[in-house]
């Protein structure tokens, strides 16, 4: 989900699959190829330093508007392979 708190700014929620969040990360979110770069990162209110597999964090992202993200969107690191959206895929049912 994506959150829009007053005087922080915009705030994605998630949990963090593989690999780690820290502040100052750049991110880009898929599909919707969305470069930004992380303010804070915060789990139970308390601010991290960085956040690793299986925490369920909220990070606030600069420069972003609420309307540019949905539910689940992908955020990977900009610099290491970072996330795209699929071109096509092949199905089996």
């Amino acid at each position: 989900d994506v959150y829009k708190i007053g005087g922080i700014g915009t705030v994605p929620v998630g949990r963090v699959e593989t690999g780690i969040l820290k502040p100052g990360m750049l991110v880009t979110f898929a599909p919707a190829a969305l470069t930004t770069e992380v303010k804070s990162v915060e789990m139970h209110h308390e601010a991290l330093t960085e956040a690793l597999p299986g925490d369920n964090v909220g990070f606030n992202v600069k420069n972003i508007s609420v309307k540019e993200l949905r539910r689940g969107y992908v955020a990977g690191d900009s610099k290491n392979q970072p996330p795209r959206g699929a071109a096509d895929f092949t199905a089996q049912v």
